[in-house]
């Protein structure tokens, strides 16, 4: 028997199931495959002021695309301290409350279980958020649990005609923050609003915006880079990042990468 088989066969073992919906590739391909095998499926986005607002708007989006019930659960993370603390177990207090939110609202509406979406290919990183998963035990990481990894799981949302089939992952805006430094609504706010801003005027597929000691250190993907490289373009950025908040804005010319804010800014 094939994982997909094996998948299709663990998910019917369910009457009711919920998603941990964030809009990514994973979340919405496991949403779209539990519609093909159940009768009762709702996606649930928890909405929290570390959430990219264009990470909200995809979600809805993408919901409404595949035609499935959706959700919003309003979460207020900074009434929680040990996200606001920022340690490098936040991720792990962040997705613990998240779940239990997800969880709270499945005890009311009978849904039994919670699916989400963690590949096989996180599962080798450092993911605190992970342990947080298996605090529960009604709460699966399918795609983890039949090794599915992020490339397998973007051609099944090919085939399934997904046009966002490659969608850059987009984490929390929490991760801009380096560990130590306190996360509050501010800081949070100026960085979706510098993130929206750069995409816009620059016209990228993904950017990130670090906040480092009121600095905007923006990371784009390399290959995009030189279209930094407009003055007009620059003055503009500046001038409305500044706007924002933000004391300088510097460009890191070694371009996006996963993770580098934990494995680089948090050594200095």
């Amino acid at each position: 028997m094939d994982k997909m088989q094996e998948l299709k066969d663990f998910i019917r073992k369910f009457d009711k199931v919920a998603i941990a919906f964030s809009g990514g590739v994973d979340s919405v391909t496991l949403a779209a495959l539990c519609m093909k095998e159940l009768k009762d499926v709702v996606a649930l986005t928890v909405v929290s002021p570390a959430m990219p607002s264009r990470e909200m708007k995809h979600a809805k989006e993408v919901a409404k695309k595949i035609g499935i019930k959706h959700e919003l659960i309003y979460l207020n993370l900074l009434e929680d301290e040990n996200f606001v603390a920022n340690t490098s177990e936040r991720c792990f207090y962040c997705k613990l409350k998240i779940l239990e939110s997800i969880l709270e609202f499945c005890k009311r509406h009978g849904y039994s279980a919670v699916f989400e979406g963690t590949n096989a290919d996180e599962l080798k990183e450092h993911r605190p958020g992970y342990r947080a998963v298996k605090f529960f035990k009604n709460v699966y990481s399918p795609w983890a649990m039949f090794n599915f990894k992020k490339e397998e799981i973007r051609l099944i949302a090919k085939k399934m005609g997904f046009s966002f089939y490659n969608k850059p992952p987009l984490a929390c805006l929490a991760t801009r923050i380096p560990f130590g430094v306190k996360i509050d609504e501010k800081k949070l706010k100026m960085i979706d609003k510098a993130e929206n801003e750069v995409l816009e005027i620059f016209k990228l597929k993904e950017v990130r915006v670090r906040f480092i000691d009121d600095f905007a250190v923006i990371e784009a993907e390399k290959e995009e880079i030189s279209k930094f490289f407009d003055l007009s373009l620059i003055d503009e950025v500046v001038r409305k990042l500044k706007k924002i908040g933000f004391k300088r804005v510097l460009l890191d010319l070694e371009g996006y990468k996963s993770g580098k804010l934990t494995n680089d800014f948090n050594k200095i």
